[in-house]
């Protein structure tokens, strides 16, 4: 990441009270505005997650300002973890800091795995389209997610992983085969982790942006 659009700190209030540690990079023209949502805070997952820092590395080179932020109880985020309920609430602070920082832009929420689905949950209509990277969709039950994201109009993106070892892509087109405006893209040779592809990611994510500003 460039001085010119480096990243600075950002505190997030949530509708409950609570005070979340975020970074936000905007680069000069940015596009459109992309809020990363990392993997289970139970599992050591955090806004530093692998995934996570290299789209927050990476999308601000395509013109896209992106916001990370660690979920109630993670780091230095108030609260403690809500298994996915209050999680959700800590989104919408998210798009709202967002929407604040950048009013003009469409914003896109992209999530790996616990925070995928939990994004999914989110019907919030600021939201122009999910990116859901390795979704288990079971953090939540499935029939919530699909009551939600999944029957929304809005585009979605299913970024599975071939060897993905909670939902592999199979198993993720049939859960979402009554999902509206869905598509479900694997990435070969990649198990949940992605590790050595985060920048076949990277590329996934900033293509499906690009591909909502032309339709």
């Amino acid at each position: 990441m460039t001085d010119d659009f480096a990243p600075r700190p950002l505190a997030l209030t949530t509708a409950d009270g609570l005070s979340l540690e975020a970074e936000l990079a905007i680069p000069p023209q940015a596009h459109a505005a992309v809020v990363l949502c990392h993997p289970h805070p139970q599992q050591g997952g955090n806004m530093a997650s692998l995934v996570t820092s290299e789209l927050f590395r990476s999308l601000p080179e395509s013109g896209l300002a992106v916001l990370r932020f660690n979920f109630r109880g993670v780091g230095n985020s108030e609260g403690s973890h809500e298994f996915g309920i209050g999680e959700a609430i800590d989104i919408v602070a998210a798009i709202d800091a967002i929407t604040t920082e950048c009013p003009l832009l469409p914003i896109f929420v992209s999530g790996w795995s616990f925070g995928a689905d939990t994004s999914l949950s989110i019907v919030d209509p600021r939201i122009a389209a999910w990116i859901a990277c390795a979704p288990p969709l079971r953090i939540l039950p499935l029939d919530e997610l699909t009551a939600a994201a999944g029957n929304d109009p809005r585009p979605k993106l299913l970024i599975v992983p071939e060897h993905d070892q909670f939902r592999n892509p199979a198993a993720a087109i049939e859960a979402t085969t009554s999902w509206t405006n869905t598509t479900v893209v694997m990435v070969a040779g990649a198990d949940h982790f992605f590790v050595g592809r985060t920048s076949k990611v990277s590329k996934l994510v900033v293509d499906f942006i690009a591909s909502q500003a032309t339709t």
